[in-house]
């Protein structure tokens, strides 16, 4: 019986650029890998800024208002818009924060509104101006709260700051809402002209409802009196977001000597308060035109005294610490925001680019050594294939075809290129090709049955 034809054995398959793919191909895989993981790692630890924060504010006309539409106008300077949205003031503000399907980046939020809130996932970029509490009253002598029970308060409309803090202070001297005093909503001018007409015995002032010029006003009218809080070191104690100032004497008015002596107030102090997620470089940002809008001396305040990171109700970010500690870093500094942002950015990248790349120094001459191994390995299966064919018996016809396939071998090796490096397994490989011709010129070949 006449013995099968082996099957034509493939060659490896070699191209006039076979060196320098080899070559380059480990080098251009493993930067492609570095690349992949380094931008993952941008997109997820170290977004870029957004273009377009929102903030909400407080009512129309509020100072709260007029603040955000001039840190408006700063952050423009850098191409961001911020967009304002109006509010009933600070306990609002607080809910839209906390409310994840709103779409609110940072508010104005008042001392003493997030009492048995959870706030854990805001933080605060810093103390921005005091909203002093103040109280007042038809008559003389008043210095306690406590004083006013059984009389009619306005103690501020519904929903806001000003209301909620009365409400506190009040309950912390007794006074509850459904007990012997009345507790009207009104603030602001509504609660002066209520006081001055009869309508309340006292009305608690605070914010935009204690301008200098309404304060002014009701200290003229005969027979109204400002409450001097005697106590105000006591309250600091027991309400932790309250601090202790002062109106010199005086200083409503010079010439008339407004007021006549010191009077002591409390007063919470007015956040910036953010998500936790916001960009580090909007942080920077924000606190900047802060400074710039509250850096000024003022009534109740020094110059340089605010904006600051003394937060009493929300954890100061770790970024506005950074910020106060060192101010803005040397790229936003020197160069246009936008074009510092993408400094910065790139600075991150270094980290884990030389994580990668450590290690990449030491994998990339192994797989390139495999690659050009391979490519001799490859040869060596096809000449193992040939010699046993040759030893299991091949017919005369046979034994030309293998020669033949070994020809081909030996001109494939003469065009192919190698490493220098290389070149002992090569001519190795070569004289293995030469060993395999001899055993095959030397073989019996098998008769036919």
């Amino acid at each position: 019986m006449k013995a099968q034809r082996p099957r034509p054995l493939p060659l490896p398959r070699e191209s006039t650029r076979a060196e320098w793919r080899h070559h380059v191909m480990p080098y251009f895989l493993t930067a492609l890998a570095i690349t992949l993981v380094v931008v993952l790692i941008v997109w997820i630890a170290n977004p870029a800024p957004p273009r377009t924060i929102t903030i909400s504010a407080g009512p129309r006309d509020s100072s709260f208002i007029v603040t955000a539409n001039q840190y408006r106008k700063i952050l423009a300077r850098n191409g961001i818009h911020l967009n304002v949205l109006e509010s009933e003031g600070s306990v609002q503000n607080l809910q839209r924060l906390l409310d994840l399907k709103q779409h609110v980046d940072l508010a104005f939020v008042q001392g003493g509104v997030a009492e048995g809130v959870d706030t854990s996932s805001l933080v605060s970029l810093g103390s921005l101006f005091y909203v002093p509490v103040v109280v007042f009253y038809r008559g003389t002598g008043l210095t306690q709260l406590s004083q006013l029970e059984g009389k009619k308060i306005a103690v501020g409309r519904e929903g806001s700051g000003t209301r909620l803090l009365a409400l506190q202070l009040l309950a912390a001297n007794g006074i509850e809402p459904g007990g012997t005093t009345t507790l009207v909503p009104s603030d602001g001018l509504q609660a002066a002209t209520q006081l001055v007409a009869g309508k309340v015995d006292a009305a608690i002032l605070s914010g935009d409802s204690a301008t200098r010029g309404l304060m002014l006003r009701l200290l003229k009218v005969p027979g109204i009196s400002v409450m001097n809080f005697d106590e105000a070191a006591a309250y600091t104690r027991l309400f932790p977001f309250l601090d202790q100032i002062e109106l010199p004497p005086g200083v409503l008015d010079l010439k008339r000597r407004i007021p006549p002596e010191t009077v002591y107030l409390v007063s919470p102090t007015v956040e910036l308060v953010a998500r936790s997620t916001l960009h580090p470089a909007i942080s920077d940002l924000l606190i900047e035109a802060a400074q710039e809008v509250h850096g000024q001396a003022g009534l109740l305040q020094h110059a340089g005294q605010f904006p600051n990171p003394v937060a009493h109700e929300y954890q100061i970010s770790d970024d506005a610490q950074r910020y106060y500690r060192t101010g803005k870093g040397f790229l936003y500094r020197t160069l246009p925001f936008w074009i510092a942002s993408i400094g910065d950015r790139t600075l991150v990248l270094l980290l884990p680019v030389a994580v990668l790349l450590l290690p990449a120094m030491r994998v990339v001459p192994a797989l390139y050594r495999w690659r050009v191994r391979s490519r001799i390995y490859r040869y060596y299966g096809v000449l193992i294939a040939i010699e046993r064919h040759a030893l299991a018996g091949a017919t005369e016809e046979e034994r030309a075809h293998l020669l033949a396939r070994l020809d081909q071998i030996e001109a494939a090796l003469n065009r192919l290129r190698m490493p220098l490096a290389y070149a002992d397994a090569f001519y190795v490989l070569r004289e293995h090709v030469g060993f395999v011709r001899s055993r095959l010129s030397a073989a019996r070949p098998v008769m036919e049955a």
